[in-house]
């Protein structure tokens, strides 16, 4: 009986933590080619995207999607005036542009939302805007400005990319949680937490720098379509102002790059396109 209880309890630990760790590394090696075996050139861009999924999927999802992100927001704004304005804009700058050569459908919607300043783009060429952020504009400059760097979105096939991506950091941070849990320490549940924090953090930064190269985009596009880039300077102090001004909080947690710093950015394009004869 003595000899029964002296020391069982150790090995069976060693054993458990040695098979989290072989079912951690398998998760890791799983995650990692999974999200290198989805290797696309982008045919707009010519980067080399990681996304696992094909243009028509793509345009499947944005117009299944279109109706239930509409109901969110009180459904399409009765305006018809207005629906035809953000259409025929849009449509501009699809026919004028390099947009024109990709497979999307694309097609604009004003929403009714009187109170959510933003716009937004499905994957496959959904685009919303509400018309909280609509009644601020002032030109419609400003409207292709937003209309612009949404489309930008669609054609460097951010949602896709980030799917792929949001997919490898959940397997990544799963892993790390596997591999630096241990039943026997409490604290090891703390290396979870930290384990998705940083995370986190890693898709943030993925996110602005998808707003930054769609703001870049957008430009190019207002350009090929004859408007005025420097309008978006404008639409850039307009979301500052519905952000509270000053009150924000840092960039670093967040998943839009600062108003000021996208103005720097954005007048960097105008110049480099402009320098290449647009």
């Amino acid at each position: 009986m003595a000899y029964r209880n002296q020391g069982y309890g150790r090995p069976r630990r060693r054993n458990t933590i040695g098979g989290t760790l072989l079912i951690a590394l398998v998760m890791v090696g799983f995650a990692v080619c999974k999200y290198l075996g989805t290797t696309q050139i982008n045919p707009i861009t010519n980067e080399k995207q990681h996304i696992g999924m094909s243009v028509d999927q793509e345009i499947a999802i944005g117009l299944q999607s279109a109706p239930s992100m509409a109901n969110q927001h009180g459904g399409l704004h009765p305006d018809q005036n207005a629906q035809a304005l953000v259409k025929g804009v849009g449509q501009k700058l699809v026919d004028n542009t390099i947009a024109r050569q990709s497979p999307y459908r694309y097609d604009f919607h004003l929403l009714r939302d009187q109170r959510t300043v933003n716009a937004f783009a499905l994957p496959g060429g959904q685009i919303f805007i509400t018309a909280a952020l609509f009644n601020r504009l002032e030109t419609e400059d400003q409207l292709a400005g937003v209309l612009g760097h949404e489309i930008g979105h669609v054609l460097a096939r951010h949602s896709a990319e980030r799917m792929s991506k949001q997919e490898l950091i959940q397997g990544l941070t799963g892993a790390a949680v596997m591999a630096t849990y241990d039943p026997y320490n409490p604290a090891s549940q703390r290396s979870g937490e930290v384990a998705r924090y940083i995370g986190n953090l890693v898709s943030m930064k993925f996110g602005r720098d998808q707003e930054l190269q769609s703001d870049d985009l957008g430009v190019r596009l207002m350009l090929e379509a004859g408007y005025n880039p420097e309008e978006m300077v404008g639409v850039m102090k307009i979301l500052k102002a519905a952000a509270g001004g000053g009150s924000r909080k840092p960039e670093f947690s967040s998943t839009h790059p600062d108003p000021e710093n996208r103005v720097e950015k954005i007048q960097e394009a105008i110049d480099k396109y402009r320098a290449q004869g647009l």
